[in-house]
């Protein structure tokens, strides 16, 4: 069993044995999984882990190690690796640990943890994705097949103890189900998946919701087609513009910037949007998949606004990037097991308008609502962007028929300022979220 004592004690013969500082973090996890296709269980399987990481600097050097064993041979041995690693790296200044006032002074109970998760059969678990995939299989007779539905669930704590001065653990518990059946009309067979994440079983979508929207989502593909290559409007349902929003991420992620591989280097303070658009990353929402008490280096999570009003306000930063530029973590520093921290959002979303989206999609007299984008084609260093969609075209306001196999492309800095309405219809499915948004002008590629 991993424990606060035992990491505590672990940093500090690491101390002893010549490191300057030194971090260590215990994961325990179990996790589930079971894949159901057509009513059958094909997979199913279940796995209990535990892991220690260690982190040592020496002089401006830095090393890691980790071990699942938890012994006093295997703790030595983990301590004395990293050690002498450490002491063979070259000297990088930013690879400090956070100040002492900088750190988390209390864990704050965030509600992370949901004991009916816990306490969930394996029967039951397989029943839950029984249950969305015949939602989906009987909600028209054009649902002909499914790919399967799946339930996961993830039950474990975190603990990460500093030798600044730092020791805090969490509970945390996720569950997620998605399902993807398979619409038939004709010749043409379509398929769409759909699903949901939290941390709390109450909060969950029910299976037979989920299975409905999944085979709603699979029809409207029916009998799409192209349209002619032109400007046009584009409105990106809320699933499809957390994809953009992703991407974005890429942008004011702090490596990019002290690497100067974004395009909104040296842009703090300027208007790079739009008015209507105010995206924030908040660790602190209660029972929220990205919340967390603290970040990987034990500083207090945070509510940062990104961008306010069209405004960059911020960019998202652990304590090596913000030293690089000289600024001040946002406690956005991500840990694994191995390896330095990393940069990561927590609950990261865009502020919902004031439109619902219907009325977005009557603003427009021709153009793309897009549902569903295909591939990768975001370059953070220009801000161009360019990538397969799907999803219906508008006429006069109204959805006239769905299409496929088109790309949609702009650049991230017209995109942005080309930002028109935003939706109401704000929902939290994981990390990322963002409702439905309206962008005057891209363009799209077809015949």
């Amino acid at each position: 069993m991993i424990t606060k004592e035992l990491l505590s004690d672990t940093v500090k013969q690491a101390v002893r044995r010549g490191a300057t500082d030194a971090e260590a973090i215990g994961v325990e996890t179990t996790e589930f999984h079971v894949e159901v296709r057509l009513g059958e269980v094909e997979k199913l399987q279940e796995a209990a882990s535990r892991g220690i990481g260690l982190r040592v600097l020496y002089q401006g050097r830095q090393a890691s190690s980790s071990t699942s064993d938890v012994s006093p041979q295997a703790i030595d041995e983990l301590i004395s690796h990293a050690v002498e690693m450490a002491k063979l790296t070259s000297v990088d200044e930013a690879a400090t640990l956070p100040a002492r006032h900088e750190l988390a002074l209390e864990t704050a109970d965030l509600g992370l943890d949901d004991q009916a998760i816990s306490e969930l059969s394996t029967e039951r678990k397989i029943e839950m994705a029984r249950s969305a995939e015949a939602a989906a299989r009987g909600a028209d007779s054009r649902i002909t097949n499914s790919e399967g539905a799946a339930c996961s669930t993830t039950v474990g704590k975190i603990i990460l103890v500093t030798s600044a001065g730092f020791a805090g653990e969490y509970p945390a518990t996720t569950c997620a189900l998605m399902v993807a059946p398979i619409a038939k009309e004709g010749d043409q067979m379509q398929v769409a998946a759909w699903g949901d994440r939290q941390r709390a079983l109450a909060s969950l979508d029910s299976p037979e919701a989920l299975g409905r929207e999944a085979a709603r989502r699979a029809l409207r593909k029916l009998n799409a087609r192209k349209v002619a290559t032109q400007e046009a409007p584009i409105v990106f349902e809320s699933s499809a513009a957390e994809e953009l929003l992703s991407d974005f991420f890429g942008a004011v992620d702090g490596y990019s910037i002290f690497r100067r591989a974004s395009f909104l280097v040296g842009r703090l303070g300027e208007t790079i949007a739009a008015p209507e658009l105010t995206i924030i990353d908040d660790g602190r929402m209660c029972g929220a998949v990205g919340s967390r008490p603290f970040d990987g280096e034990g500083l207090a999570s945070r509510h940062t606004v990104v961008v306010e009003k069209g405004i960059l306000k911020n960019f998202l930063l652990n304590t090596y990037t913000a030293r690089k530029l000289g600024l001040r973590s946002t406690a956005n520093a991500a840990r694994a097991l191995i390896g330095a921290p990393t940069v990561g959002f927590s609950n990261f979303f865009i502020a919902p308008g004031v439109y619902r989206a219907d009325e977005i999609i009557a603003s427009v007299k021709n153009g793309f609502y897009v549902t569903e984008m295909i591939g990768f084609g975001f370059n953070a260093v220009t801000g161009d962007f360019s990538r397969g969609a799907s999803g219906w075209w508008i006429e006069d306001g109204k959805l006239a028929f769905p299409v496929e196999e088109v790309t949609i492309a702009g650049n991230f800095r017209d995109m942005l300022r080309g930002i028109t309405m935003i939706g109401d219809d704000l929902r939290f499915r994981g990390r990322i979220a963002a409702p439905t948004i309206k962008i005057d002008r891209m363009m799209v590629s077809g015949e």
